[in-house]
């Protein structure tokens, strides 16, 4: 291995880790319960960057090491909530990866995270009917229930409110992260045009303002 390719590997690395710190942070600052033992973070938004950066095996690595550590100091649901919180983040952020590698551009990555909201909210509604009755010492039929009434919102609306953010950080993050160096300069004429930026932001802020709000009518709030 060249020293330009062992530099480039200690970058991506220290950048890896710098965004697996992120991501705990912003989970441990901003976590809020939503409804029974559901809570809300923007961890899987950080997650969702390190993907779009370096492909899905990364965002994957960042989601198991920050939930481990989870496990380890926050977490009261021990394994279960390691187990899910992998599954969940992973189900959101692969699909939205794997198409942004293939085209790099703002079309890809909303389509990608589309199809991520999707996919997440149909794996932890199957995950949850399958191992909350272990965690909630309830029925099956009892979870079964609350799949449409509970889960199916709240995933989508964690996977809504994290697909705005990701949308909104991921050019600012990918910009700072060029200028301190940890990532080599954008191609020339890399990246969506002004006028596609200003329109991905009103959607994203519009996306993100209509989540916050029907997260507050579903904690009973409004």
């Amino acid at each position: 291995m060249s020293t330009t390719q062992t530099h480039d590997r200690t970058k991506k690395l220290v950048t890896l880790a710098m965004l697996s710190a992120i991501a705990y942070l912003v989970m441990f600052l901003f976590r809020i319960p939503i409804v029974l033992f559901l809570k809300y973070d923007p961890k899987d938004t950080i997650i969702a960057i390190s993907g779009f950066l370096y492909g899905p095996l990364s965002g994957v690595l960042v989601s198991v090491v920050v939930s481990a550590v989870e496990m380890f100091t926050t977490s009261d649901t021990g394994w279960i909530g390691f187990v899910m919180n992998v599954l969940s983040s992973c189900a959101f952020v692969c699909p939205a990866a794997c198409l942004y590698s293939r085209g790099r551009n703002i079309r890809r990555a909303a389509i990608g995270l589309g199809v991520g909201v999707v996919l997440m909210t149909v794996v932890m509604v199957l995950w949850n009917y399958i191992i909350t009755p272990i965690y909630m010492g309830q029925p099956r039929e009892a979870v079964a229930e609350l799949l449409l009434p509970v889960f199916v919102p709240f995933n989508l609306l964690k996977a809504g409110l994290n697909t705005a953010l990701t949308l909104l950080l991921y050019k600012p993050v990918n910009t700072a992260l060029r200028r301190a160096g940890l990532l080599p300069p954008a191609p020339e004429g890399h990246g969506p045009g002004k006028k596609m930026s200003i329109g991905v932001t009103i959607a994203s802020l519009a996306l993100l303002a209509t989540c916050i709000l029907l997260v507050l009518v579903f904690m009973g709030i409004l």
